[in-house]
């Protein structure tokens, strides 16, 4: 058995998102069912999933980077990164609220994980996820938050008092919800955020004690197990507080799905979030702005970077707040009506089969969903996670569907990805694309109209076929394949090895196609990024035109992505 922590190092907080993403990976779908506030939009269980899969994917990256293997990394290292990964992945109004709970409580952690710590952190995270949002409404997260921090105050007492105490609190507070919310008393359910919470706390629990919160029995009439002598805790049932004539699932007996008029469907039009970079002052413009547009606001973060959360029927207006405050990007709108099910009611009927591929910059991704592709952007430093994949998955919304990660990186992310998809019903075939070329040589073959296995066949006989490459910066002198680079040279990658070191990228790019085009080839597939000129392309196409007879080339924008230039020859 590991040892038990006696405060929250950074080996305590890795084991604590880890066990949160396991707990909200279990009860994701059940969290999903009882989603019915601010919007009936069946998706919290799953935004909560992918914040906090964020934030363990930056702390992981944190051990990752620590390179003197006999000691674990600071605390303060893996707390910020904990609550800079859930601010950049924060996905809905209640994965943005917990980014915000994440953030008040690195704050403290960073400076020590003792119980005295642990009470002011948790104090500070209800008090920052409060002011984050521009009209609290009590039976939400904020309100289990809240009453998570205060039952963990109090007299000198060990870490494991504390904790248990906090799950305790929240537990409670979670279980009077619907008699503090109208419409979660009229749909019988608990707040789906402040369950999301206490999955979240029962991980810290199960970190600091080695045991995972008990789920008791259900009870009658709404009323919450309570807490047991001896700090242990009895969690609540599978589907919340259990109400009579509500099953497990949270959804009332004899109903379909979710229907609340008055409080859950009626707003708003779209949802849109978006990272920003702007100064204090800026923001505090931005909010009163946003306020005025549209409901649900949540703006959270600091030190020049936010995110910002509004519900609006007036997206463009939202986005052009954002860009007069100062640089948004990451930017998501979601109709709600047609994307996140505003009326569920109202389900079209799956497509046969969908394509989902995983694209590099904004250009390549207004190509592929001309093509009929749902797109994921992998941006910069910022690779999807498996939760983001299985997301759109379900938007892509067939029965059958084509799945290209166009990133050798992204090889087990998407296999999760397609795992999971499976034990939702979905038929999903993986391609195993390694580059954005390849990607689109295989979108390119996709015939829906053919047969399952032999639209996948033809479509990886044809990213097989493809040959790839990107130029790309060196960072510093290192050994490579083709010899030693200095920092600023420009390497030439075909296959993924360092084939060539230059000087500029246009004779890199010229050496680069030579030698694929040395083993033969039809058709040269170039893939612009942002700030490359056209002049380039026309350069390079010159190039082929004159040295390599019946070859073709086409040239797409990829926008910002992390390549210069993309080369794929067919």
């Amino acid at each position: 058995m590991p040892q038990l922590p006696d405060d929250l190092d950074a080996v305590a907080v890795r084991t604590w998102c880890s066990l949160a993403l396991e707990a909200l990976g279990r009860e994701r779908a059940e969290i999903d069912a009882i989603n019915v506030y601010p919007i009936a939009d069946g998706d919290t269980g799953t935004n909560l999933y992918l914040t906090v899969e964020s934030a363990a994917a930056a702390v992981e990256a944190v051990f990752a980077a620590h390179e003197t293997g006999a000691t674990a990394p600071a605390t303060a290292d893996a707390v910020r990164a904990m609550a800079h990964g859930a601010l950049i992945g924060a996905r809905g109004n209640s994965g943005t609220i917990l980014a915000q709970l994440l953030r008040g409580m690195a704050g403290v952690l960073a400076d020590g994980g003792d119980a005295a710590h642990l009470r002011r952190a948790l104090t500070r995270a209800a008090d920052a996820a409060r002011r984050a949002v521009a009209h609290p409404v009590e039976g939400t997260v904020l309100t289990v938050a809240a009453a998570a921090a205060e039952a963990a105050e109090g007299g000198e007492s060990d870490l494991r008092t504390v904790v248990h105490a906090a799950y305790a609190g929240a537990l409670a507070a979670l279980a009077k919800t619907p008699e503090q919310l109208a419409v979660l008393g009229r749909a019988g359910v608990v707040d789906a955020g402040g369950r999301g919470l206490v999955a979240v706390l029962g991980a810290l629990v199960e970190t600091v004690t080695g045991q995972a919160p008990v789920r008791g029995p259900r009870t009658a009439h709404g009323k919450a197990p309570t807490p047991v002598d001896g700090g242990s805790v009895v969690g609540l049932p599978v589907g919340g507080t259990p109400v009579e004539g509500v099953p497990a699932s949270g959804v009332p007996v004899g109903e379909g799905p979710l229907d609340c008029p008055e409080d859950g469907v009626a707003g708003p039009a779209f949802e849109v979030i978006y990272l920003l970079e702007a100064g204090d002052d800026q923001v505090a413009r931005l909010r009163t702005r946003l306020d005025a547009l549209g409901d649900s606001l949540v703006v959270v973060g600091g030190d020049g970077l936010w995110h910002v959360h509004v519900h609006v029927d007036d997206a463009g207006a939202a986005v052009e707040a954002g860009v007069e405050a100062g640089r948004p990007y990451r930017i998501r709108i979601t109709h709600f009506a047609t994307e996140s099910g505003h009326d569920l009611r109202v389900q079209a009927e799956p497509a046969q089969r969908a394509v989902v591929v995983v694209v590099p910059g904004d250009g390549l991704a207004g190509l592929c969903t001309e093509a009929g592709a749902t797109t994921v952007i992998a941006r910069p430093g910022e690779p999807p996670a498996s939760g983001e994949l299985v997301d759109a998955i379900r938007r892509a919304h067939a029965r059958e569907v084509v799945l290209l990660p166009n990133d050798a990186a992204l090889r087990h992310t998407a296999a999760a990805a397609a795992e999971q998809a499976r034990t939702e019903g979905v038929r999903v075939a993986l391609v195993p694309t390694r580059a954005a070329v390849q990607g689109i040589a295989a979108l390119a073959v996709h015939e829906p109209d053919r047969g399952f296995d032999e639209d996948v066949v033809a479509m990886t006989a044809a990213a097989g076929a493809t040959r790839y490459a990107e130029l790309a910066v060196a960072e510093r002198q290192s050994w490579t394949m083709a010899g030693i680079c200095q920092a600023g040279d420009i390497l030439g990658l075909i296959d993924g090895d360092v084939a060539v070191i230059g000087a500029d990228v246009p004779a890199t790019a010229r050496t680069v196609l030579d030698r694929m085009l040395a083993a033969g080839g039809e058709l040269v597939t170039l893939v612009l990024g942002e700030d490359v000129p056209d002049s380039l392309a026309d350069a390079l196409e010159e190039h082929v035109r004159e040295g390599y007879l019946a070859v073709d080339t086409v040239v797409y924008r990829g926008g910002h992505q992390r390549a210069p230039l993309l080369i794929g020859v067919e």
